[in-house]
């Protein structure tokens, strides 16, 4: 049976460009149990395991298994197995295959890929085409390639994803099995539920540094927790405490005791002969603990393995904010006030209108130059006296109709020029039918406005 090997993380740090993944991270894998990686997603999670097994260079500090850097290993798959992604499969290979390449390229015997996928419940579809596999079918096959050389080290990063709780249940009970052998268990998640039924003790990375290690139970002061006990005489249940000198509050649903854990309390009501309704311990979840970790509300001692480097950087820094923003409100106002005086400022300028009044003023008898071009006696007037009703408007915001203050180029004039040629002879060819059809004579006259219409 293959022996564990402690996992170490010293001062690990890796940049992309300007991004900073992982920030001197210093944290320490025991083997016997198993110990959850945890984080927000972005965290650095992947990028330290990827680390620890050679596949990223950190920009400083190291990473080893067993005291040696994973390129130092002379029998890599035997000491680490290693399930980083559930994709990294040709989709065309079956399944055994896959696990058939990796065997022989570390001289393992071919009957281990038959064992190992039976270990992780593939063995009936061990001959099927990775490509065909589902997610959590993936998962497994990762599993019996991480299990492949046998080793005493197992790295996984988020090796629940895509299963079904049959298959949750399983691994749950598989990975505490392979720590009862006395191998280095290491998971990553972000399943806080799943973790909390899993792992005994866990690593919590924020920002990409340690923000936590240690065991499960010890993520809450104890300080923080009470027990609430109950009983149908709670009059008799009351005096018992009172008598042993314990500390109590009286709540809605029964008595909290502090510094009294529940066996201690069902012990001294059962000295007293009082039957109790219920008895439970209440604290905070984990759920809360690691968000506060997380968003640095809360600091515990084993922060990046040096307790006075940890509350340093969360202490000092997360306080003097909220006054930095507190003294830069009333630094902000008097600029809110030269800002409404700037704009307060505008309002009387508008008066230097004469410039826009001279501009819009020749521009529309521009326009009614070229307009007589049309030859339309009668339907142009009423557009004339439409116009002198918009220069009002004009000289008020001489911006709200800005189709107005076009000038026509040359261009613009040709185009006039060519289109009322077309009118000129539609009219000519008009005037030569109705003279040829004398029951059109008294149409004649419409013919100019039809012109104009089109």
């Amino acid at each position: 049976m293959p022996a564990g090997d402690v996992l170490e993380f010293s001062g690990v740090t890796k940049r992309f460009g300007s991004v900073t993944a992982v920030s001197d991270f210093t944290a320490r894998v025991e083997p016997g149990i198993v110990t959850g990686f945890l984080g927000p997603n972005g965290a650095g999670k992947t990028t330290t395991l990827r680390t620890l097994v050679g596949l990223v260079r950190p920009t400083s500090g190291a990473a080893t298994i067993g005291g040696e850097s994973y390129a130092q290993l002379k029998h890599p798959l035997q000491t680490v197995g290693t399930v980083l992604e559930a994709s990294s499969f040709h989709p065309g290979r079956t399944g055994a295959n896959h696990l058939r390449v990796y065997a022989a390229a570390a001289a393992l015997p071919a009957a281990r890929v038959d064992e190992v996928l039976g270990l992780v419940g593939l063995a009936d579809a061990a001959g099927r085409k990775v490509g065909g596999y589902s997610l959590g079918m993936r998962q497994r096959l990762g599993l019996a390639f991480a299990l492949l050389g046998d080793p005493g080290v197992l790295v996984l990063d988020e090796p629940t994803n895509g299963l079904d709780p049959e298959g949750i249940t399983w691994i749950r009970g598989f990975l505490r099995s392979l720590a009862a052998e006395g191998r280095t268990v290491f998971v990553s998640s972000h399943l806080l539920a799943e973790v909390q039924q899993t792992v005994d003790a866990a690593l919590i990375i924020s920002r990409g540094r340690l923000v936590y290690q240690g065991a499960l139970d010890d993520l809450a002061d104890p300080a923080e927790f009470r027990t609430v006990v109950d009983s149908p005489d709670r009059a008799a249940l009351r005096a018992a405490l009172e008598a042993e000198g314990a500390t109590f509050e009286t709540l809605r649903t029964g008595l909290a005791v502090r510094g009294l854990d529940t066996a201690a309390v069902g012990a001294l009501a059962a000295g007293a002969g009082v039957a109790l309704s219920s008895l439970q311990r209440k604290g905070p979840s984990l759920e809360e603990v690691f968000f506060e970790l997380v968003n640095g509300v809360r600091v515990h001692p084993s922060a990046a393995g040096d307790p006075g480097s940890a509350e340093a950087p969360v202490a000092v820094e997360a306080e003097p904010e909220p006054e930095a923003e507190a003294e830069a409100e009333p630094e902000s106002e008097p600029e809110a006030e030269t800002e409404a005086e700037r704009e307060a400022e505008p309002e009387p300028e508008p008066e230097p209108e004469p410039e826009p009044e001279a501009e819009p003023e020749p521009e529309p008898e521009e326009e009614a130059d070229v307009e007589p071009e049309t030859e339309s006696p009668t339907e142009p007037e009423p557009e004339r006296a439409d116009e002198p009703l918009d220069e009002p408007v004009d000289d008020e915001s001489p911006h709200d109709r800005p189709w107005e203050q076009y000038v026509k180029t040359e261009a613009d004039v040709a185009a006039d020029e060519f289109f009322s040629s077309y009118d000129e002879h539609a009219a000519a060819q008009h005037a030569a039918a109705s003279a040829s059809d004398p029951a059109d004579e008294p149409g004649e006259p419409a013919t100019p406005e039809e012109g104009d219409q089109r």
